[in-house]
């Protein structure tokens, strides 16, 4: 009886070892890659970084000068993606979790909306943007004022692909956060006379806005670097002044990144061009999401 239960413990025991050996290499394989990634971008690419790369035009075929046009391309762009998106997937998730019953068929179709996106393919998105935001809604535009600005490609049109094709991620995000904050707190503010929609703006909203910016914190992390949805709706080649308008085109860092890989003269010559501009994408990230994690903290101590 002993050794019967003497041999299940130390079956027990050596499961759980392998266990927490296969979870400890894992998380070392995933450190060690992201590591030997960002080191090999700053071995390659920190000799090419300069004052007048990160502030001067692209020349010559995006072979010499610098890329600020593709850094403030990228920078506005991922704002005002976030301030198309993040208010939609915001209000979508408050339906959801607040006015929706599950087993609502609208409801249920929402979701199975939300699921789907999810899973389209970022180039189908790109398309999409080209039919409906370009042809239809700016073309519309166009026809009803008698002039030619929406109906091509465009920072407007690219900002709001971007924002639908991140809708999900911001959905999911906030639905997780509106559904956290405890029911006693929504059931105190009803028994104290506040209706519904007081109670969503005043107790609920208030106590999830860490989550709706986790959202935002997502969405910027899969916008920045998407490129096949932006390749049709505004993206150029290369540029040298900045766009003045949301109807102008801009440049984009991944997309210059893809142009200097493939459609270069010397691709071999671009290498140190194409490890800088990593660098920079990835900082330019970083900063964004920084910002949005440090709001995020300071809105968790008031």
């Amino acid at each position: 009886m002993k050794t019967l239960a003497s041999t299940t413990t130390s079956k027990k025991r050596l499961l759980g070892f392998f266990a927490v050996l296969v979870t400890v290499v894992a998380v070392v394989a995933i450190i060690g890659l992201l590591i030997s990634m960002f080191g090999t971008f700053v071995v390659q690419g920190s000799g090419q970084l300069s004052w007048t790369f990160l502030t001067e035009a692209p020349r010559n075929n995006n072979t010499e000068g610098g890329i600020f046009p593709a850094i403030f391309g990228t920078t506005i762009l991922v704002l005002l993606m976030t301030l198309l998106g993040v208010p939609v997937g915001t209000a979508t998730a408050i339906y959801l979790s607040e006015y929706a019953r599950q087993s609502a068929a609208f409801a249920r179709a929402v979701r199975f909306a939300v699921n789907t996106l999810a899973g389209v393919p970022s180039i189908v998105f790109g398309l999409f943007g080209v039919g409906f935001f370009i042809q239809f809604v700016g073309g519309g535009i166009d026809n009803v004022t008698a002039g030619a600005v929406f109906g091509k490609p465009a920072l407007l049109w690219a900002s709001a692909t971007l924002a639908v094709l991140t809708l999900p991620v911001v959905i999911v995000s906030v639905e997780e956060a509106l559904r956290a904050v405890p029911r006693e707190l929504r059931e105190a503010s009803l028994a104290l006379g506040a209706t519904k929609w007081q109670t969503i703006t005043k107790v609920v909203l208030p106590n999830s806005v860490s989550g709706i910016l986790t959202g935002s914190i997502l969405a910027v992390g899969r916008g920045a670097g998407e490129v096949a949805a932006i390749l049709f709706v505004g993206v150029v080649y290369s540029l040298e002044r900045l766009p003045s308008s949301v109807t102008d085109q801009f440049m984009h860092l991944g997309y210059h990144l893809y142009v200097l890989s493939t459609q270069s003269p010397d691709v071999e010559k671009t290498l140190p061009l194409q490890y800088a501009t990593t660098l920079v994408l990835l900082g330019l990230t970083f900063v964004l999401n920084f910002s949005a994690i440090y709001v995020r903290s300071r809105l968790r101590r008031i």
